[in-house]
C-alpha cells in the first residue's frame, strides 16, 4: 500500500514540473504569484497628449505723420520690446529700419517703436498665434535753415546752426543738436524750438524761436549783420603784408574776439566797433576799426617805425 502510493505522489510531482514553462522560473515572476503583463502604448494608463503651443504669427507695420497722414518711407527706425513683467526691463527683439517692416514673433506682450528723426510714436501690441497689422502715427515736422548777409546768403561751409529745446525761462535748456548744415532737414516732434545761427568762428551769431507743425517743413534764412575782414600788417598803406604776424581782434572794452596768425588771415565779425593788436618782430601795432554789415574788406596796420 505504501508502495503505491508513493509512486502516485511521484507521479504527480514528474506532471507538475513538466507543466510548468520555463519563463516561470523566474523569480521575480515567482514572487508576484503569476506572470508580468507585456506593456502596450495603447494602456489607458498612459498621460494624455499635451496640447500643441500656439504658434508664431506675423506682425506687420507701417507709420503715417500726424495730421496730413502722409505715409512715412524714409528714415525711420523701428524696435519691438518684449514685455517680461513687471520690474523687468524690456529687451529688444527685433529692428527694422524699412518702411514697412514685418516681424515674426511668438505669442506674448510687444512695445513696436518708430523714430523718425527726433520724433518718436509707440504701440502696445499682444500676439496670440494670428497676424497683426499696426499703423503708427508719428507727431512730427521738420526744420530746414540757411544764413544769409542783407540779399545775399552766406556758403553752407561758413555757417552752421545748433537747435535747442526751452526750458522754463532759459531758451537754450536742452540740446538737440549742434553742426547742423544749411538745407539739412532735421526731423523734430511738433514744437517751439530756439535756433542758434553762427556764421564764421568769432561773434557773428545770431538767434531765432521756430515753431514746428505736424507734417510741414518750416524754412527759415537767420540774417546776420556781419562781415569778413582779412588783417594785414604792412609797411605803408597797400604795401604787401608781413607773413608770421599775429593778431588780435578786441571789443573796445578789452574783450578779446579772436585771434589769428598769418600774413593775411580772415576774420568773421558782427557788426560793430574793435580795438587790432599785431605784433611782429617783438614789436606791437595797434589800430581801431569798425565793422559794418556786407561789407567785407582789408583791415590794415601799418608798422610805423620810432
Amino acid at each position: 500500500m505504501r508502495t503505491r502510493l508513493a509512486a502516485t505522489a511521484l507521479a504527480i510531482l514528474v506532471t507538475g514540473i513538466a507543466l510548468v514553462p520555463a519563463r516561470a522560473q523566474d523569480p521575480i515572476q515567482n514572487r508576484l504569484g503569476g506572470p508580468l503583463p507585456s506593456p502596450s502604448i495603447t494602456t489607458p494608463d498612459l498621460p494624455p497628449a499635451l496640447p500643441s503651443a500656439e504658434p508664431e504669427a506675423p506682425l506687420s507695420l507701417s507709420a503715417l505723420l500726424s495730421g496730413p497722414g502722409t505715409p512715412l518711407r524714409q528714415g525711420l527706425a523701428w524696435r519691438i520690446y518684449d514685455e517680461a513683467g513687471d520690474g523687468v526691463r524690456p529687451s529688444i527683439v527685433a529692428r527694422s529700419s524699412e518702411a514697412e517692416p514685418r516681424f515674426v514673433l511668438a505669442p506674448g506682450t510687444y512695445t513696436a517703436t518708430v523714430t523718425y528723426g527726433f520724433a518718436t510714436a509707440s504701440k502696445r501690441i499682444v500676439m496670440a498665434g494670428q497676424p497683426v497689422t499696426e499703423t503708427l502715427r508719428v507727431a512730427a515736422g521738420a526744420l530746414k535753415l540757411s544764413g544769409a548777409v542783407g540779399d545775399q546768403k552766406i556758403p553752407p561751409a561758413e555757417v552752421s546752426f545748433s537747435v535747442f529745446v526751452p526750458v522754463g525761462t532759459n531758451s537754450e535748456g536742452r540740446l538737440v543738436r549742434s553742426g547742423i548744415k544749411t538745407g539739412e532737414l532735421l526731423r523734430l516732434p511738433e514744437g517751439t524750438y530756439h535756433v542758434v545761427s553762427i556764421y564764421g568762428e568769432s561773434n557773428a551769431i545770431q538767434r531765432a524761436d521756430l515753431r514746428v507743425e505736424n507734417g510741414k517743413v518750416t524754412e527759415a534764412t537767420l540774417n546776420h549783420r556781419a562781415a569778413t575782414v582779412t588783417l594785414k600788417l604792412v609797411s605803408a598803406p597797400g604795401a604787401e603784408a608781413f607773413a608770421g604776424t599775429a593778431f588780435s581782434v578786441l571789443t573796445p572794452g578789452g574783450d578779446t574776439i579772436r585771434e589769428a596768425i598769418g600774413a593775411f588771415p580772415q576774420v568773421t565779425l558782427a557788426e560793430g566797433d574793435y580795438v587790432l593788436i599785431a605784433r611782429h618782430d617783438g614789436q606791437v601795432y595797434t589800430r581801431e576799426f569798425k565793422v559794418e554789415s556786407g561789407l567785407d574788406r582789408d583791415i590794415e596796420v601799418v608798422a610805423k617805425s620810432g
